[in-house]
């Protein structure tokens, strides 16, 4: 899916030091050694300029998976 894997590389460009091959739509994101709040503010921000949406802190609360992630920011849109 094209528009997942714009997503993901959205997501894969905030970060510093993960590998890419850690960044996938089932991955984790929580669980990466470089999530922090500045992270997600970040992520915020990104869908925000990306996508037109806002997502807001239940949203990344309640998404385990970048592919969870990406159908909240779907359903805002």
């Amino acid at each position: 899916n094209r528009v997942m894997e714009k997503f993901v590389n959205c997501f894969f460009e905030l970060l510093d030091d993960t590998d890419k091959s850690l960044v996938m739509p089932d991955t984790v994101f929580k669980e990466l050694e470089e999530w922090t709040s500045i992270l997600a503010l970040s992520l915020i921000a990104m869908v925000d300029e990306v996508y037109d949406v806002t997502l807001d802190t239940d949203d990344i609360r309640n998404a385990n998976t970048l592919e969870e992630l990406y159908c909240a920011i779907q359903q805002k849109i």
